[in-house]
Parts: C-alpha cells; sequence; structure tokens
C-alpha cells in the first residue's frame, strides 16, 4: 500500500530532460549561419545542420512551398470564360488546396504550405493547377503542373533574406508544355522560417472550413487598460418629478456592463444635491464604449425616476501621468427626462436645463491588473512613457507533451487535438494545434522582455474543439445547433522568474494536473526549455528595493473591495477583446490563464491554506521547543553551551546584533548546498487535491449561485457554519488576549490594576539603581534553571494575566 502512494505521489513530480536543443547543434564560422543553397536533399534529410536563433528547441525541417499567383491561363473550353483556378499542392499522400477564385485570367494567391520531414514518403514535389467543376457534379478539370525534385531544392535559414519566387511554366502529365505559368518558391527549412506561423501544414491535412486558421500558431497582445476615475462633485438645478416630497438624488455612471452608482445626496441639498465621490472603471483601447451619467432619484426601493443624462465619449478625457496635476472639472449639460421634458425644447432653453459637475480622467500611473497579485506577471503602468528599460529576457521553448489523456471521441476512439498557450505580461502565444495526437510536438520558441523577475509566466495546454469538420452535421436532419463548443482543459504550469538563475537552461517534463469533480488527475506532461537571461545586474538586485507596483497605488491606494471588482472587470474586458482576433483565443482559456475564479469559496482550497499557515509557524514552534528543552536540561552540555552564551552576550551587549546576523549568515550558506535545482511546479500535497472529499470537490464545481438540491445546499450550509464556528472561536480567543493586555491599565479589575501599578512602580525603581547586566543575568540565571528549582503548576505572570477582564462577558 505504501509503495503504491508513492508510486502515486512520483507520478506528479517534475522530471528533467535531456532534448537536444538547438544550442548543442552544430555551428559555422563566426556570423549568420548561412544555408546550404543547392544541398537539397542532405539538409532534408538532417546530415548538415545549418545553426539557428531557435536555441531553445529540437530542429525540425519543413518543406515550405509558397504559392503566389498565375498568368496566361487558358480559358474555359466549355464556357470560353476565364477558369476558376486553385492550386493544389501534392507530398506523397498529403495534399493541401488554395482557396479558388472565380474567373480570373491572373489569380493571385500567395498561399504557404509546409509539409513536415518526418510525414514524407516521396522524393517528389507535384503542384497542380485546376479548374474548379462549377456545379461540383464532376471532378475538377486538369489543367496543367510543376514538378520538383526533392534533391534540387534549396536549404533556407533565417536570418537570410526569403528565397524569391519565380515562374514555372505548365505541363501536362507526359511533360508536355501547356498554357499559363505558376509563380512558386519552394524551399527547405525549419520552424525559425517566418512563413512558419501562417503555413498551411500537413499535420493538420484532416482540417477544413474555418477550423484552419484555429490551428495556426499566433501571438496576442492584451489590450491597453486605463483606469477611468469619475469624480462626481455635484449637480445643478435638480428638479423632481413627484412634488411634496424630499427627493432622493443619486448619480449612476455606467461604462459597457460596468455599473456604479453614488451614494444618495442629504434631503436638505434638494435642488443642487453634493456628492464629492470618485467612481473607477476598467476601460481598454481603443475606446469604444462611452461614459453614460444619469441622475435619478429614488423613489422607493423597486422604482427610481431617471431625472437626466448625459452620454460623454472617452477620449475627450485628458490622460494623467501622475498624481500632481489637477484635473479641471467641467459642466457637462443634462438632457432632461419624465414630465419636464419638452419634444420642442431647443438648444437656447438648454442653458437653463439640470447640470451635473464632474473631474474625470484617465488614469495612467496605476497598473491595471488584470489577473492576481499572487501570480503577476506584469507590474508596469499603463502609460509607456513611465516604463523603465527591461532587467532581462526571458525564453521559452515549447518542446512538446508526452502521455496526454483523451479528451473527445471521434470516429468511435479517444483523441485529443492539443495547442499550447503561454502568457506573461501583455504578450499572450499560441501554439499551432496537433492533430490527434496524444504526444504532440512543437518545438516553437517565444521571447519576452522582462521588467521585473519578481513575475510568473503562466502556460496551459487545451485540446481545441473548433476544427470546423462537424459544424453541419445537424442541418440535414434539423435538429437543432448543439451549444457552441468549449476548449477543454488540459492543465496548466506557473513558474516564476525569481526563482530561476540566470543564463541556465532549464529542460524539465512538467506534470500537467487538472482538479475535476472526480478527483485530481494527471493529464500528461509538458516538456519545455526555459532561460533567463540578465541584462543588468545592477538594475535587477535594484528592483529588489523598490515598491512591486507603481507608486499612485501607494500614494492614493484602492480599496481591497474596489481591486477585487476592478479586477474581475478588467478580465472580463481582456477576453472579449482577445475572443475578436483572428484566430480567436477563446474566453474560457483566457479565463483558465487569469484565474478568473480563484476568488470563489472552496473548503478545499481553504484546508490548503490553512496548513500553509500552521507550516509557516513550524519553524518558531520548533525553536520554542529546542528553547523549552534547553531550560529543562534535557542535554546538559547544549544547557551549558547556552548559560556560556548568554554570559558573553551579557558582559559584552554590543555583540549580541553582530551574533545573531553571522548566525543567519552562517545558515544561508549552509542552506546553499541544498537549494533547489528546478523551478517549483504544481504540489498536488499542499493543494489538499489527493485527499480532498468528493463532496467539496462537488461544492467548489458549482456554479453561483448554486444549482444543487436543496438538501445538499442545507448540509454544506451547516458544514460551512461549523467550520467557521471554529473560526469564530479562535478569533474571539486572540481578542481576549489582547483585551487582557490593554486592561492592564484599564481599571475595569481594580485590584488587578492597582497590583500591577504598583509592581511597574518597584520595578522602575529596582532597575534605575540595579546594572542592567546584572538584571539581565538574573533574569537569563532564572529562566534557565534547573528543574529541581521548577514546579509544575503555572507560574505567577500566567496565573496574573489569565485572571485579567476580557470584554468577553458583554456579548450577547
Amino acid at each position: 500500500m505504501g509503495g503504491n502512494q508513492e508510486a502515486h505521489h512520483e507520478d506528479f513530480q517534475l522530471k528533467d530532460t535531456n532534448p537536444l536543443l538547438g544550442e548543442q547543434w552544430p555551428k559555422g564560422a563566426a556570423g549568420p549561419a548561412r544555408p546550404a543553397v543547392g544541398g537539397g536533399i542532405a539538409g532534408w534529410l538532417g546530415m548538415d545542420k545549418p545553426s539557428s536563433t531557435y536555441d531553445l528547441v529540437e530542429q525540425m525541417f519543413f518543406l515550405y512551398v509558397r504559392v503566389v499567383k498565375a498568368k496566361d491561363l487558358p480559358l474555359n473550353p466549355v464556357t470560353g470564360a476565364p477558369m476558376d483556378a486553385y492550386v493544389e499542392v501534392k507530398l506523397g499522400n498529403y495534399k493541401g488546396t488554395t482557396k479558388h477564385h472565380d474567373r480570373r485570367l491572373n489569380p493571385e494567391w500567395d498561399q504557404v504550405f509546409a509539409f513536415s520531414k518526418s510525414r514524407v514518403q516521396s522524393n517528389a514535389l507535384e503542384v497542380f493547377l485546376k479548374d474548379r467543376e462549377m456545379l461540383g457534379l464532376g471532378r475538377d478539370d486538369y489543367v496543367g503542373r510543376v514538378v520538383f525534385d526533392l534533391g534540387e531544392v534549396p536549404t533556407r535559414v533565417p536570418p537570410d533574406s526569403p528565397l524569391a519566387p519565380q515562374w514555372y511554366r505548365l505541363e501536362d502529365r507526359r511533360g508536355g508544355k501547356v498554357r499559363g505559368e505558376l509563380m512558386l518558391a519552394v524551399w527547405i527549412g525549419t520552424q525559425a522560417d517566418e512563413a512558419f506561423p501562417e503555413a498551411w501544414h500537413s499535420d493538420a491535412a484532416t482540417v477544413r472550413g474555418e477550423g484552419v486558421a484555429s490551428v495556426r500558431s499566433k501571438a496576442y497582445v492584451s489590450p491597453k487598460l486605463w483606469y477611468l476615475r469619475v469624480n462626481v462633485i455635484e449637480a445643478q438645478d435638480v428638479q423632481p418629478q413627484s412634488r411634496g416630497r424630499a427627493p432622493e438624488v443619486f448619480v449612476k455612471a455606467q461604462v459597457g456592463n460596468q455599473v456604479l452608482k453614488t451614494s444618495v445626496a442629504p434631503a436638505a441639498a434638494t435642488l443642487n444635491p453634493r456628492w464629492n465621490e470618485d467612481l473607477v472603471f476598467v476601460v481598454a483601447e481603443p475606446f469604444e464604449e462611452q461614459l453614460v451619467m444619469t441622475v435619478e432619484d429614488r423613489v422607493s426601493a423597486r422604482k427610481d425616476d431617471l431625472l437626466g443624462r448625459v452620454q460623454l465619449p472617452l477620449s475627450i478625457f485628458e490622460k494623467r501621468l501622475d498624481h500632481r496635476p489637477f484635473v479641471q472639472s467641467r459642466w457637462f449639460d443634462l438632457e432632461k427626462f419624465g414630465i419636464n421634458a419638452m419634444e420642442g425644447e431647443t438648444r437656447r432653453e438648454l442653458r437653463f436645463a439640470s447640470r451635473v459637475h464632474v473631474r474625470a480622467c484617465l488614469e495612467g500611473a496605476y497598473h491595471v491588473m488584470d489577473e492576481s497579485t499572487m501570480y503577476i506577471s506584469d507590474t508596469r503602468p499603463t502609460a509607456r512613457q513611465l516604463w523603465k528599460p527591461p532587467v532581462g529576457v526571458l525564453e521559452v521553448g515549447i518542446l512538446g507533451a508526452a502521455g496526454l489523456q483523451p479528451m473527445k471521441n471521434r470516429d468511435g476512439r479517444g483523441s485529443t487535438d492539443a495547442y499550447c498557450v503561454a502568457k506573461y505580461g501583455q504578450k499572450w502565444v499560441r501554439t499551432r494545434t496537433m492533430i490527434g495526437t496524444f504526444s504532440p510536438t512543437w518545438n516553437e520558441q517565444y521571447t519576452w522582455e522582462v521588467f521585473d523577475p519578481s513575475t510568473v509566466i503562466t502556460i496551459g495546454v487545451f485540446d481545441n474543439c473548433h476544427l470546423g469538420n462537424n459544424n453541419n452535421n445537424n442541418n440535414a436532419t434539423g435538429a437543432p445547433p448543439p451549444p457552441p463548443a468549449r476548449d477543454a482543459r488540459v492543465g496548466k504550469i506557473r513558474i516564476r522568474l525569481s526563482t530561476l538563475e540566470t543564463d541556465r537552461v532549464y529542460t524539465h517534463a512538467y506534470p500537467l494536473i487538472l482538479l475535476q469533480p472526480s478527483g485530481v488527475k494527471k493529464m500528461g506532461e509538458l516538456r519545455l526549455a526555459v532561460r533567463f537571461t540578465c541584462l543588468s545586474m545592477m538594475n535587477m538586485l535594484h528592483l529588489y528595493t523598490q515598491p512591486l507596483l507603481p507608486r499612485m497605488h501607494y500614494l492614493h491606494p484602492f480599496t481591497v473591495t474596489q481591486l477585487d471588482a476592478l479586477r474581475y472587470q478588467a478580465m472580463g474586458i481582456v477576453a472579449a477583446r482577445l475572443a475578436r482576433a483572428e484566430p480567436p483565443l477563446r474566453r474560457e482559456v483566457v479565463e483558465y490563464m487569469l484565474d478568473v475564479e480563484s476568488h470563489m469559496w472552496s473548503m478545499r482550497r481553504s484546508k490548503a491554506n490553512f496548513f500553509r499557515a500552521v507550516s509557516l509557524f513550524s519553524g518558531a514552534a520548533a525553536g520554542a521547543r529546542w528553547f523549552n528543552d534547553v531550560c529543562h536540561w534535557k542535554n546538559v552540555a547544549t544547557t551549558a553551551l547556552v548559560h556560556v552564551l548568554l554570559l558573553i552576550l551579557i558582559w559584552y551587549p554590543e555583540l549580541i546584533l553582530p551574533t545573531v546576523f553571522l548566525y543567519m549568515f552562517m545558515i544561508g550558506l549552509w542552506n546553499y548546498r541544498k537549494r533547489p535545482r528546478h523551478p517549483p511546479h504544481m504540489d498536488t500535497k499542499m493543494s489538499w487535491a489527493e485527499a480532498v472529499h468528493p463532496d467539496e470537490l462537488d461544492e467548489e464545481f458549482d456554479t453561483f449561485p448554486t444549482s444543487r438540491q436543496q438538501d445538499v445546499v442545507y448540509m454544506r450550509y451547516d458544514r460551512l457554519r461549523s467550520v467557521a464556528g471554529r473560526i469564530q472561536t479562535v478569533v474571539g480567543d486572540m481578542a481576549t488576549q489582547g483585551e487582557r493586555l490593554q486592561s492592564l491599565l484599564g481599571w475595569r479589575d481594580p485590584r488587578a490594576t492597582c497590583l500591577f501599578v504598583v509592581f511597574c512602580l518597584l520595578a522602575a525603581v529596582v532597575l534605575y539603581v540595579t546594572p542592567f547586566r546584572v538584571v539581565a543575568l538574573v533574569a537569563g540565571l532564572y529562566l534557565l534553571r534547573h528543574p529541581r528549582f521548577r514546579s509544575k503548576l503555572p507560574s505567577v505572570p500566567s496565573n496574573f494575566f489569565r485572571r485579567l477582564p476580557s470584554r468577553a462577558d458583554s456579548m450577547l
């Protein structure tokens, strides 16, 4: 049994890998590597590997075919009109096609096709030009072809210039020339080629339609987020619709789906209410929403009368880069509503309409947090003018994954179409999707600038459910369309940059651990190569003395509740904007990477945090036990040494602080040999995921508000009350001890306070006439006295303290 548990625990451990990275490839002479043009098949077979800027991934060879355009094409022999031409590129059993153009003599495509070396079983590349059958009833007409021998294809590796396309005359099946020419470029390259991200890949040859765009690798940038601060000062000439009652006027401001309200103005200020309250929103460039402000009168708990409204574009507000510039306030006229509104109101009459006084600006000196501060990846302010130079470069090679679990059924068997997403700072990257494999190989390398080492990169693996192959399955039957598919989570990891040594390459296989309603499960392993390069060690060390966030977060801080609400709104804006990209980075992916649900209640997470706090004090508890053993003479030699140390420190008190710091220095040197050799990873034991109760997991995955049955909710509520009761008792005990300290001089117990005051007077007299060394020596010897002179009963100070009153007896 114990062996099974140990093996199960080992399954979640980090593993060292030894990939053949680019930095181990044979290098040429100094300077940029030159492609072996004309070497052809030698480079294709890996016999002469050129160097590459991709030095953190394993080299992969591809045959690239760029189809640019055609000219002088013949007319359709049946209709006499220009043909609907398209190009088909075929290599062995793999073939890709361009889009077709309707009736053009000189069509243009400019599409790139990439065929992986590992799946090629042919020595010839065929490029066909065909005429699309208009009715779709027969086969497309063959026009001509161009054939390439792979042994004659040149090799190219960036940073060399792209290979120039050339015109090739079309041939018939027997090799004779026919009318028409194709502009093509054919070369052998690696994944470092500029054409790699946008190319059609033979690995995804089965993907059709809209799914083609979703399998390509892509880089994204988060939208530029600002805090919009709206200071609602006052309103003027506000006339309530209902007479004979004191109005309860407030201002409601809305930006997109964010709605905030001021408090109700005092009833005395009926026509000119005043608030002077700040409302803070999150907005993103380009500014698509508008600020809509309404002045309303609260008639009842369920009804508010609209008194006036103004709609303002966000572009009219100035951008503030510091707390010192004064933002000029402005008056805005309100559009009238209700009984005071007149259809024929003229612009001249608006001068006497209600107005609202507002001071608003876009705050550029804050960092808009769209992720938890526990694993934040960027701390820079919004305004680019306030950015400092980078201190390092982070390079990540996403090599591949192994042992992935089947995520869906395809043709009666399990399948996984995995892709990887990495997020650091404002830059998101997405690898290409590997179709139908449990051991995908990406070998893609990405780079980020690092502005603060105390940040975290998040890397997640997902199953692509938007390949476009099953979009029309229900159209023929008339069945309602299925709900939109969601890319399934496979797992994610986090790496804190401050835990990495600079200029060292970390090659590890990280376990992909996913918490499901059925329990924790290992979904596979993700193989990475990570390197953190320092650009300026002095600047990096200086950062450790600086605040983590920009200065405005400390000069004019937000409340904790405000920050949580703003972070949630920022997450929603980032997810919505990235979902509109092409191809989209879908909302479920962004929310999982940003840990949108991290603030939700979880019994498992609460237990994990509790035991983290317990382990935090374990060192202090061990020190207290050691000192207790010294006081009770459990080890005579140790106690004797402590006595000697006590006499030395009393006789030379100036050595106390140097001794403490020297001791910590020695401990640090001693622990250096046991320093971590690899980055930390997801810990299932610390997360309390291995021993979690199934009902607690079901509660964690429940929706908000709950969707469970009433009896289940009652049971969970009672359990929560039980846990909260224990927390309540602990908090009450802590409050009791603090109140007892306050009562020492509070005269709630006059006899106890009298005794303590007399003791303080006597102690002051004694300490005035007695040298400090004598007092310290007597106190130390008394504390370290032999057990023969100790009593099992509590000490006098403890007895006195426990008798002091607290305010617990005043609680209901």
